[in-house]
């Protein structure tokens, strides 16, 4: 069986990309997998990177996990235009051929269409890296819509999605979160995971995420019926 790799990407920047990509990580590492983490572009630090890098096990050089890395908070492509930089293509496309045989969790840098340089888009990386798409969206007002937007430009490019995952970003009550679910699998047929709630307690909320999250790790190695078992939550 191929180790399991992905690409999460989400509807808008801090809708929970980083939270579902380490619990993804640590649910691989309990599997008895080894897997790595990739996040090749990241502004305003490397705090994201560092804690996929931590999720991951540490078993490479934090380097490796983000190979650029812009100090503004804007997106990568314009925080690299400001400073006069070029981000080379070949050496991301490098970075991630470093993982080759691994399982995977990629981790783009906000929406789809956030640019990563002049010419590219995070759309651009992940059809050039050809893995499925794990889409993590706010649960909320807009969630319907920004869902659909994002899963129609996926599949004009016949890129595959695993499934979404709905995060409820604070605690306003929101009373859209509770249909978004039911009306997402009907209207997309796809598995949809969560609501994840809200809770200010860090180890709460880590473990809410691995358990919304284990459904999908455990269709992927094999213990389950994917589409069938993950509909069915």
């Amino acid at each position: 069986m191929k180790p399991p790799r992905m690409f999460v990407t989400g509807t808008d920047t801090h809708v929970g990309k980083t939270e579902v990509s380490c619990a993804l990580l640590e649910l691989f590492a309990r599997a008895g997998l080894r897997p790595a983490a990739f996040k090749p572009y990241e502004s305003g630090g490397n705090s994201d990177s560092r804690r996929l890098w931590e999720a991951s096990g540490r078993s490479l050089p934090l380097e490796q996990v983000n190979v650029h890395r812009f100090r503004p908070a804007v997106a990568p492509g314009v925080a690299a235009a400001r400073a006069g930089l070029q981000p080379s293509w070949a050496e991301t496309l490098r970075g991630f051929h470093r993982f080759d045989g691994r399982a995977l969790v990629v981790e783009g840098a906000g929406g789809l269409f956030v640019p990563l340089d002049e010419h590219r888009e995070v759309m651009d990386l992940v059809v050039s890296l050809e893995l499925p798409v794990v889409l993590v969206a706010r649960a909320g007002l807009g969630t319907l819509n920004h869902v659909a937007l994002s899963l129609e430009a996926l599949a004009a490019r016949r890129i595959p999605v695993f499934a979404v995952v709905l995060v409820q970003s604070g605690k306003t009550k929101d009373a859209s979160v509770r249909d978004n679910p039911a009306w997402l699998m009907r209207r997309h047929r796809l598995p949809v995971l969560g609501p994840v709630p809200w809770t200010p307690n860090a180890v709460r909320r880590r473990k809410a995420f691995m358990c919304a999250l284990s459904p999908l790790v455990d269709a992927l190695l094999l213990r389950a019926p994917a589409r069938r078992s993950l509909r069915g939550r």
